[in-house]
Protein backbone atom coordinates (compact mmCIF):
# COMPACT_ATOMS: atom_id res chain seq x y z
CA UNK A 1 0.00 0.00 0.00
CA UNK A 2 1.53 3.31 -1.08
CA UNK A 3 1.88 6.41 1.09
CA UNK A 4 0.29 9.57 -0.25
CA UNK A 5 0.57 13.19 0.94
CA UNK A 6 -1.82 15.67 -0.67
CA UNK A 7 -1.17 19.42 -0.16
CA UNK A 8 -0.05 18.95 3.43
CA UNK A 9 0.83 22.05 5.44
CA UNK A 10 1.64 22.36 9.12
CA UNK A 11 1.82 25.51 11.25
CA UNK A 12 3.49 25.64 14.65
CA UNK A 13 1.75 27.83 17.29
CA UNK A 14 -0.92 29.17 14.91
CA UNK A 15 -2.41 32.59 15.58
CA UNK A 16 0.29 33.49 18.10
CA UNK A 17 3.41 35.66 17.87
CA UNK A 18 5.39 32.39 17.58
CA UNK A 19 3.51 31.18 14.50
CA UNK A 20 5.81 29.39 12.08
CA UNK A 21 5.14 27.29 8.98
CA UNK A 22 6.76 23.85 9.32
CA UNK A 23 5.41 22.33 6.10
CA UNK A 24 4.12 24.22 3.07
CA UNK A 25 1.82 22.46 0.57
CA UNK A 26 3.76 19.18 0.45
CA UNK A 27 2.55 16.48 -1.98
CA UNK A 28 4.21 13.18 -2.91
CA UNK A 29 3.69 9.43 -3.16
CA UNK A 30 5.93 6.63 -1.83
CA UNK A 31 5.74 3.07 -3.11
CA UNK A 32 5.13 0.14 -0.80
CA UNK A 33 8.32 -1.76 0.09
CA UNK A 34 10.66 1.05 -0.98
CA UNK A 35 13.68 2.63 0.74
CA UNK A 36 13.24 6.40 0.82
CA UNK A 37 15.52 9.19 2.06
CA UNK A 38 14.50 12.68 3.15
CA UNK A 39 17.28 15.26 2.92
CA UNK A 40 17.69 19.00 3.32
CA UNK A 41 19.62 21.47 5.41
CA UNK A 42 18.84 22.05 9.10
CA UNK A 43 15.41 23.63 9.55
CA UNK A 44 14.14 22.50 6.14
CA UNK A 45 11.17 20.57 7.57
CA UNK A 46 12.55 17.02 7.52
CA UNK A 47 11.68 16.10 11.12
CA UNK A 48 8.31 17.87 10.93
CA UNK A 49 7.48 15.83 7.84
CA UNK A 50 8.63 12.61 9.52
CA UNK A 51 6.32 13.14 12.50
CA UNK A 52 3.32 13.18 10.17
CA UNK A 53 3.85 9.57 9.05
CA UNK A 54 2.44 8.12 12.28
CA UNK A 55 0.30 11.16 13.16
CA UNK A 56 2.50 12.23 16.04
CA UNK A 57 1.50 15.62 14.70
CA UNK A 58 -1.45 16.15 12.34
CA UNK A 59 -1.56 18.45 9.32
CA UNK A 60 -2.97 21.93 9.65
CA UNK A 61 -4.36 21.39 6.15
CA UNK A 62 -4.22 18.67 3.54
CA UNK A 63 -4.59 14.88 3.66
CA UNK A 64 -2.33 11.87 4.27
CA UNK A 65 -3.14 8.29 3.29
CA UNK A 66 -0.93 5.70 4.99
CA UNK A 67 -1.32 2.07 6.13
CA UNK A 68 -5.05 2.08 5.46
CA UNK A 69 -5.60 5.26 7.48
CA UNK A 70 -6.53 8.74 6.28
CA UNK A 71 -5.10 11.58 8.38
CA UNK A 72 -6.58 15.07 8.17
CA UNK A 73 -6.72 18.09 10.51
CA UNK A 74 -9.89 16.54 11.99
CA UNK A 75 -8.26 13.19 12.86
CA UNK A 76 -8.48 12.33 16.57
CA UNK A 77 -6.41 9.96 18.71
CA UNK A 78 -9.21 7.38 18.80
CA UNK A 79 -7.95 5.07 16.04
CA UNK A 80 -4.27 5.95 15.97
CA UNK A 81 -3.04 2.91 17.92
CA UNK A 82 -3.74 0.70 14.92
CA UNK A 83 -1.90 3.13 12.64
CA UNK A 84 1.11 3.08 14.98
CA UNK A 85 1.10 -0.71 14.93
CA UNK A 86 1.92 -0.42 11.22
CA UNK A 87 4.02 2.77 11.25
CA UNK A 88 6.84 3.21 13.77
CA UNK A 89 9.16 6.17 14.32
CA UNK A 90 12.73 6.09 15.64
CA UNK A 91 13.46 9.58 16.94
CA UNK A 92 16.65 11.51 16.32
CA UNK A 93 17.75 10.62 19.86
CA UNK A 94 16.02 7.24 20.33
CA UNK A 95 17.72 6.56 23.67
CA UNK A 96 15.35 9.16 25.14
CA UNK A 97 12.56 6.62 24.51
CA UNK A 98 13.96 4.13 27.05
CA UNK A 99 12.13 3.76 30.35
CA UNK A 100 11.85 0.11 31.53
CA UNK A 101 13.95 -1.45 34.32
CA UNK A 102 15.78 -3.90 32.05
CA UNK A 103 16.86 -3.87 28.43
CA UNK A 104 14.82 -6.95 27.53
CA UNK A 105 11.65 -5.49 29.08
CA UNK A 106 12.20 -2.24 27.22
CA UNK A 107 12.48 -4.03 23.87
CA UNK A 108 9.47 -6.23 24.69
CA UNK A 109 7.24 -3.28 25.60
CA UNK A 110 6.25 -2.47 22.00
CA UNK A 111 5.24 -6.04 21.08
CA UNK A 112 3.22 -6.37 24.32
CA UNK A 113 1.52 -3.03 23.65
CA UNK A 114 0.42 -4.30 20.23
CA UNK A 115 -1.01 -7.62 21.38
CA UNK A 116 1.89 -10.08 21.69
CA UNK A 117 1.62 -12.42 24.68
CA UNK A 118 4.47 -12.31 27.19
CA UNK A 119 6.32 -15.33 25.78
CA UNK A 120 6.14 -14.13 22.19
CA UNK A 121 7.12 -10.56 23.17
CA UNK A 122 10.20 -11.75 25.05
CA UNK A 123 11.20 -14.06 22.18
CA UNK A 124 10.94 -11.13 19.76
CA UNK A 125 12.94 -8.94 22.15
CA UNK A 126 15.75 -11.50 22.36
CA UNK A 127 15.77 -11.89 18.58
CA UNK A 128 16.06 -8.13 17.93
CA UNK A 129 18.61 -7.66 20.71
CA UNK A 130 20.85 -9.98 18.72
CA UNK A 131 19.91 -8.35 15.38
CA UNK A 132 21.15 -4.95 16.55
CA UNK A 133 24.47 -6.52 17.57
CA UNK A 134 24.17 -6.66 21.36
CA UNK A 135 25.02 -9.73 23.49
CA UNK A 136 22.25 -11.64 25.27
CA UNK A 137 23.55 -10.85 28.76
CA UNK A 138 22.90 -7.13 28.24
CA UNK A 139 19.18 -7.94 28.32
CA UNK A 140 19.29 -8.26 32.12
CA UNK A 141 20.89 -4.86 32.65
CA UNK A 142 19.25 -1.47 33.09
CA UNK A 143 19.24 0.43 29.78
CA UNK A 144 20.56 3.45 31.67
CA UNK A 145 23.79 1.60 32.56
CA UNK A 146 24.73 1.24 28.90
CA UNK A 147 26.88 3.43 26.69
CA UNK A 148 25.20 5.94 24.40
CA UNK A 149 25.72 3.71 21.36
CA UNK A 150 24.31 0.67 23.15
CA UNK A 151 21.28 2.66 24.33
CA UNK A 152 20.61 3.72 20.75
CA UNK A 153 20.73 0.10 19.57
CA UNK A 154 18.30 -0.94 22.33
CA UNK A 155 15.87 1.82 21.35
CA UNK A 156 16.04 0.77 17.68
CA UNK A 157 15.47 -2.87 18.66
CA UNK A 158 12.42 -1.83 20.69
CA UNK A 159 10.84 -0.15 17.67
CA UNK A 160 11.64 -2.99 15.27
CA UNK A 161 10.58 -5.80 17.65
CA UNK A 162 6.92 -5.60 16.62
CA UNK A 163 7.98 -5.47 12.96
CA UNK A 164 6.00 -2.48 11.66
CA UNK A 165 5.18 -2.35 7.97
CA UNK A 166 6.64 1.16 7.70
CA UNK A 167 9.83 2.06 9.58
CA UNK A 168 10.56 5.79 9.90
CA UNK A 169 14.08 6.72 10.99
CA UNK A 170 15.12 10.25 11.98
CA UNK A 171 18.95 10.31 11.94
CA UNK A 172 19.05 6.91 13.71
CA UNK A 173 22.81 6.40 13.30
CA UNK A 174 23.92 9.90 14.31
CA UNK A 175 26.71 9.69 16.86
CA UNK A 176 27.50 6.02 16.23
CA UNK A 177 31.03 5.02 15.26
CA UNK A 178 31.55 4.15 11.57
CA UNK A 179 31.34 0.38 12.06
CA UNK A 180 28.18 0.61 14.19
CA UNK A 181 26.65 2.97 11.63
CA UNK A 182 27.40 0.50 8.85
CA UNK A 183 25.80 -2.34 10.84
CA UNK A 184 22.64 -0.34 11.53
CA UNK A 185 22.24 0.80 7.94
CA UNK A 186 22.72 -2.79 6.73
CA UNK A 187 20.01 -3.87 9.19
CA UNK A 188 17.57 -1.26 7.85
CA UNK A 189 18.37 -2.26 4.27
CA UNK A 190 17.77 -5.93 5.07
CA UNK A 191 14.46 -5.00 6.73
CA UNK A 192 13.35 -3.17 3.58
CA UNK A 193 14.35 -6.07 1.34
CA UNK A 194 12.15 -8.35 3.44
CA UNK A 195 9.15 -6.37 2.22
CA UNK A 196 8.88 -3.36 4.53
CA UNK A 197 8.92 0.35 3.69
CA UNK A 198 11.80 2.36 5.15
CA UNK A 199 11.87 6.17 5.36
CA UNK A 200 15.17 7.71 6.46
CA UNK A 201 15.93 11.30 7.43
CA UNK A 202 19.67 11.84 7.12
CA UNK A 203 22.45 14.35 6.51
CA UNK A 204 24.75 11.54 5.34
CA UNK A 205 24.75 11.51 1.55
CA UNK A 206 26.69 8.24 1.43
CA UNK A 207 23.75 6.54 3.16
CA UNK A 208 21.44 8.05 0.56
CA UNK A 209 23.65 6.84 -2.30
CA UNK A 210 24.13 3.35 -0.86
CA UNK A 211 20.60 2.52 0.25
CA UNK A 212 17.86 4.83 -1.04
CA UNK A 213 15.78 4.22 -4.15
CA UNK A 214 13.86 7.46 -3.86
CA UNK A 215 14.82 10.85 -2.38
CA UNK A 216 12.71 13.77 -1.17
CA UNK A 217 14.51 17.11 -0.89
CA UNK A 218 13.08 19.59 1.61
CA UNK A 219 13.77 23.32 1.82
CA UNK A 220 11.96 25.92 3.98
CA UNK A 221 9.10 23.50 4.59
CA UNK A 222 8.58 22.77 0.89
CA UNK A 223 9.44 19.62 -1.05
CA UNK A 224 11.55 21.00 -3.88
CA UNK A 225 12.44 17.73 -5.60
CA UNK A 226 11.64 14.02 -5.62
CA UNK A 227 13.84 11.70 -7.67
CA UNK A 228 16.21 8.73 -7.66
CA UNK A 229 19.62 9.39 -6.00
CA UNK A 230 21.46 9.55 -9.33
CA UNK A 231 19.10 12.27 -10.58
CA UNK A 232 19.48 14.20 -7.31
CA UNK A 233 23.28 14.17 -7.31
CA UNK A 234 24.03 14.62 -11.03
CA UNK A 235 23.83 18.43 -10.93
CA UNK A 236 26.59 19.77 -8.67
CA UNK A 237 25.53 23.38 -9.20
CA UNK A 238 21.97 22.59 -8.09
CA UNK A 239 23.29 20.83 -4.97
CA UNK A 240 25.46 23.80 -4.06
CA UNK A 241 22.61 26.22 -4.68
CA UNK A 242 20.48 24.32 -2.15
CA UNK A 243 23.31 23.76 0.36
CA UNK A 244 23.38 19.99 -0.11
CA UNK A 245 26.46 17.81 0.08
CA UNK A 246 27.48 15.06 -2.34
CA UNK A 247 28.42 11.44 -1.66
CA UNK A 248 32.16 11.07 -1.09
CA UNK A 249 32.57 8.97 -4.25
CA UNK A 250 31.14 11.61 -6.57
CA UNK A 251 33.23 14.29 -4.85
CA UNK A 252 36.34 12.18 -5.42
CA UNK A 253 35.38 11.57 -9.05
CA UNK A 254 34.98 15.31 -9.66
CA UNK A 255 38.55 15.94 -8.49
CA UNK A 256 40.11 13.41 -10.85
CA UNK A 257 41.76 15.03 -13.84
CA UNK A 258 42.02 13.52 -17.32
CA UNK A 259 39.55 10.78 -16.48
CA UNK A 260 35.97 10.47 -17.75
CA UNK A 261 33.53 8.23 -15.87
CA UNK A 262 30.93 6.34 -17.89
CA UNK A 263 28.35 7.47 -15.31
CA UNK A 264 28.47 9.39 -12.06
CA UNK A 265 29.83 7.09 -9.33
CA UNK A 266 27.63 7.46 -6.24
CA UNK A 267 29.20 4.66 -4.20
CA UNK A 268 32.65 3.17 -3.67
CA UNK A 269 31.47 0.11 -5.60
CA UNK A 270 30.51 2.35 -8.58
CA UNK A 271 33.88 4.09 -8.44
CA UNK A 272 35.94 0.90 -8.32
CA UNK A 273 33.89 -0.85 -11.01
CA UNK A 274 34.30 2.04 -13.48
CA UNK A 275 38.06 2.28 -12.94
CA UNK A 276 38.50 -1.51 -13.23
CA UNK A 277 36.49 -1.58 -16.45
CA UNK A 278 38.55 1.28 -17.84
CA UNK A 279 41.85 -0.42 -16.99
CA UNK A 280 40.75 -3.73 -18.54
CA UNK A 281 39.65 -1.86 -21.64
Amino acid sequence: MSIKFEHVSYIYSPETPLEKKGLDNVSFKLQDGSFNAIIGHTGSGKSTLMQHFNALIRPTSGKIEIAGTTITPETTNKNLKELRRHVSLVFQFPEAQLFENTVIDDIAFGPKNFGYDNEKALASARFWLKKVGLPEEIGKRSPFELSGGQMRRVAIAGVMAYEPDILCLDEPAAGLDPEARKQMMALFSEYQKEGHTVILVTHNMDDVANYAENVLVMEHGKMIKQAAPRDIFKDRNWLQEHHLEEPKSSMFAAKLQNYQFAKLPLTIADLVKDIETNLKG
